[in-house]
């Protein structure tokens, strides 16, 4: 199947004015990200706050200009647009942000918020526009007699409710979805995620889907892509990464998460450490400093993200495809197993072909 979206090398620096001798500092916060997304699909992208993943989401919206790489959308390289072109090619491309009262203008009310983009994108004549609002509102779970509120009149579901049907006003193929239930209560959130899930079926629209809460993501995405300190550690569809994490990283966020069985008796595991500062430039896996099983190799070089079994997983681990058979640990020296031996050999072809020692 082609994909609708596909991203490669997706890279954002961020330089601070100032500092000694009047020389700023370089942070990167997204460092050469790849995926891909297949029509009706959900890709999810999941992290820690300060990760890089709304940075990632509004570089797909042009919001942000990307530093380096490609985001190619039904084909057409969207980094090379002029500013009308992409204007034109939003009606394909939606965001719902995190706060559905800071997205909405609190002086409009909500039936012209959802019109207001019908009637630029001229998807309906005049005299239907009203019609096709009380639709969009009934798709939402919502009354068409709400139209005349305001967004203060509403609770926050109500209001992501009202932000969802302005996305899908335009009838976009993708939505960006940053953190879009983060904001709201328990209950709730279940309530929006599975309207987003029903959407997406019915619809056939597809979702880029930004999170922190692998719980979420579970519900609903069908591929995964765990991002550490602005960079993709693993990739894959959410059934396997779920049930067998390769990368130590993605194996802390899934034992910080509660069990959704109410009486289940597996422990949960606090996320401890700080990821690094993105103003730093060691050459390094940037989670080595929170693994508890990183070895000298580790500190020495930013391993990539390679292509393991069974495909199309990938992980940027080095020991991450069988993390207990790889190493013996004596007298606090690593001792190379066969396969470590074969994985350092996949991460030195990688390097060289990068043109790096």
């Amino acid at each position: 199947m082609t994909a609708l979206l596909t991203v490669e090398h997706l890279t954002k620096t961020y330089t601070t004015k100032g500092g000694l001798f009047g020389r700023g500092a370089t942070a990167r916060v997204v460092s050469d990200v790849s995926f891909s997304l297949a029509r009706g699909d959900t890709f999810a992208i999941v992290g820690e706050s300060g990760s890089g993943k709304s940075t990632i989401g509004r570089m797909l919206m042009r919001l942000i200009e990307p530093d380096a790489g490609v985001i190619r959308f039904d084909g057409i390289d969207i980094t090379t647009l002029a500013a009308a072109q992409m204007r034109r090619l939003r009606r394909r491309i939606q965001i719902i942000f995190q706060d559905p009262f800071g997205s909405l203008d609190p002086r409009v009310r909500i039936g012209e918020a959802i019109a207001e983009p019908i009637r630029l994108h001229r998807l309906r004549p005049p005299d239907a526009i009203r019609e096709r609002v009380s639709e969009l509102l009934a798709l939402v779970g919502l009354d068409a007699g709400h139209a005349g509120r305001y967004p203060h009149e509403f609770s926050g579901g109500q209001r992501q409710r009202v932000a969802i049907a302005r996305a899908l006003a335009v009838e976009p193929e993708l939505i960006v979805c940053d953190e879009p239930v983060s904001a709201l209560d328990l209950s709730v959130q279940a309530q929006v995620v599975n309207l987003l899930a029903d959407l997406r079926d019915r619809l056939g629209v597809s979702y880029v889907f930004i999170s922190h809460d692998m719980a979420v993501v579970r519900h609903l995405a069908s591929h995964v892509g765990v991002l550490y300190a602005g960079r993709l550690v693993e990739t894959g569809p959410a059934e396997t990464v779920f049930a067998d994490p390769r990368h130590p990283y993605t194996r802390m966020l899934l034992a910080a998460t509660p069990s959704p069985a109410p009486h289940a008796a597996r422990a949960r595991a606090a996320i401890v450490g700080e990821p690094p500062s993105p103003f730093a430039t060691a050459d390094q896996c940037r989670f080595a400093s929170r693994c508890g099983h990183s070895i000298d190799l580790c500190l020495t070089a930013q391993p990539p993200l390679v292509e393991i079994a069974p495909p199309p997983r990938k992980t940027a681990c080095l020991l991450s495809a069988e993390l207990q058979p790889f190493l013996a640990l004596s007298d606090g020296e690593a001792m190379m197993s066969d396969a470590y031996r074969r994985r350092l050999g996949l991460l030195r072809q990688a390097r060289a072909a990068e043109g790096r020692p």
